[in-house]
């Protein structure tokens, strides 16, 4: 019998799977004949082996796909800002007129000045992190999972650095230690009064916001951060003088691949990486597709074609995660008759609204779209942390085209303590909107003209409504997109929702 062709049969699964039109008998003959492959006595025919395995082989590939995002998100960045600004513990990208488009990466936030660091503790050891004050930090390790640090008067800090963390934005001193670090580190090494956290993975992602007034000035948000030192433990006269490349001289591409390559890079990071226990049964389905600490990932060509199928349908998947499946998820809308979503509806960084599981449906569909995750950004802290509310959809229910024109209406006195801003984001990659417009997002110290009433009308569509220019963001003409609005130090009419904003309503 003619032996099918694997890649195929997968091309069939794939286009089968990602059907929404209503093809249930498509989709019910690919899995019908998954069911109904034939044994012989007992044993499978050779036929079914080759379907069989090739399935398991995809299947396992996909999830391994979805487990890993949030790694492999933060990697990609990883290599991508050290391919463009180098690499080492006193390496601190800094986007020092606020990050633009043309800077690819998930969800960036254009109202704050950024700074992003990638540290090796399997390398360098254990690293002193001396955080300025003034910044809204974060240190994660490479799964996103916020370091755990020390518990001061019953409370435990997890991850947060600067105003949500233990220095209170008066500036600390952090000690970063890897996973396999046993016991406490030598008596007097550590520096008088810092923080020790600890990291379940040697890399450890290195994250500051800094805040302006005056979007013309941004002196003072660049010389907090110019302020931080990172030096190996008991090494800081011998350190590497620090180097804050400016991350918009030349534009890099750190966004996560969607195709074989996202499989080659998985392989870069499990060789580098701390051997988790708790990650045991998911290595197992990285050897399964040929992934495996210690080992070259060399998948025949055959195999490199399965691959990148699963690779493309888990992406794809992660968009209907996020798209669709969040939306049925209790609690996922802030608010019973808008669009708007909260992607951390369980209010915890691992993704637990419940002790009983891991919601993968979230942790997937944020992780495909955005990086970073600390308690300041999932717990609801009047006048602290943040919120960031998203909207795929118009007030209709269609997803946001970038060939119409909306309206969006805040209602007076909108409930951020610090600021608020909305940004448009690419629908396929969510990095920036490559809008041509200087920055793709509009703020609140942009001063936006408001209504006679106190309310603000942002417009949002590929030309500006007449005489208002500065109420508008421009989208693109065939692509989707979505809109974070973003709400630092929320006040309490936020949470009690006497304030929310209208949806996204179309022009007509």
């Amino acid at each position: 019998m003619k032996q099918p062709n694997r890649t195929f049969t997968h091309l069939a699964l794939a286009a089968a799977v990602l059907t929404s039109s209503g093809t249930a008998l498509a989709q019910a003959s690919h899995f019908d004949a998954l069911a109904n492959a034939p044994f012989e006595k007992d044993y499978p025919t050779a036929d079914s082996t080759r379907l069989l395995r090739d399935e398991l082989i995809f299947q396992r590939a996909a999830q391994a796909y979805l487990w890993a995002l949030p790694a492999i998100n933060i990697w990609a960045m990883k290599e991508g800002s050290e391919k463009v600004f180098g690499a080492g513990y006193n390496v601190l990208p800094v986007w020092k007129e606020r990050i633009k488009a043309s800077t690819l990466v998930t969800t960036p936030n254009s109202d704050v000045v950024y700074a992003m660091g990638y540290l090796d503790l399997k390398k360098d050891g254990p690293l002193v992190v001396e955080a300025p004050a003034g910044v809204q930090g974060i240190l994660d390790d490479f799964f996103q999972r916020p370091l755990v640090g020390p518990t001061i008067d019953g409370r435990t800090w997890v991850g947060d650095v600067g105003l949500a963390g233990p220095d209170k934005g008066k500036g600390g001193t952090y000690v970063l230690l890897p996973p396999d670090y046993k016991g406490e580190p030598p008596k007097g090494s550590v520096p008088k009064g810092a923080f020790i956290y600890r990291s379940r993975t040697y890399n450890v992602f290195l994250f500051w916001r800094t805040f302006f007034s005056d979007p013309k000035d941004l002196s003072k948000p660049n010389a907090q951060i110019a302020a931080t030192r990172i030096y190996p433990l008991g090494q800081k006269a011998a350190a590497k003088p620090m180097q804050f490349p400016d991350g918009n001289a030349k534009p890099a591409d750190l966004l996560f691949p969607r195709d074989i390559r996202y499989f080659e890079m998985m392989s870069r990071f499990i060789d580098s990486e701390y051997v988790d226990p708790a990650d045991l049964d998911m290595r197992g389905f990285l050897h399964t597709i040929g992934i495996e600490k210690g080992k070259p990932f060399s998948p025949s060509p055959e195999m490199r074609t399965l691959l990148d199928r699963a690779a493309q349908t888990a992406f794809k998947m992660s968009k209907v995660v996020m798209t669709d499946m969040i939306n049925r998820e209790p609690g996922s809308k802030y608010y019973p008759d808008r669009q708007w979503i909260n992607v951390f509806a369980g209010e915890n960084t691992s993704f637990q609204s419940s002790q009983t599981f891991t919601n993968l449906e979230q942790r997937s569909g944020f992780f495909t779209s955005a990086y970073s995750a600390s308690p300041g950004m999932v717990m609801n802290m009047v006048n602290a942390g943040a919120k960031y509310p998203v909207t795929f959809r118009d007030k209709d229910g269609n997803f946001l085209d970038g060939g119409q024109s909306y309206k969006l209406h805040l209602p007076p006195k909108i409930p951020a303590k610090n600021f608020w801003s909305a940004t448009v984001y690419d629908g396929t990659t969510a990095s920036g909107l490559d809008n041509g417009q200087s920055h793709p997002s509009l703020n609140q110290m942009d001063k936006p003209v408001q209504n006679a009433d106190g309310s603000t009308d942002l417009y949002f569509g590929p030309t500006a409504p007449a005489g208002k220019d500065k109420n508008w963001l421009r989208t693109v003409p065939g692509k989707g997109y979505f809109v974070i609005f973003r709400l630092y130090s929320p006040e309490q009419a936020f949470f009690d929702q006497t304030w929310k904003p209208d949806d996204m309503e179309k022009l007509r």
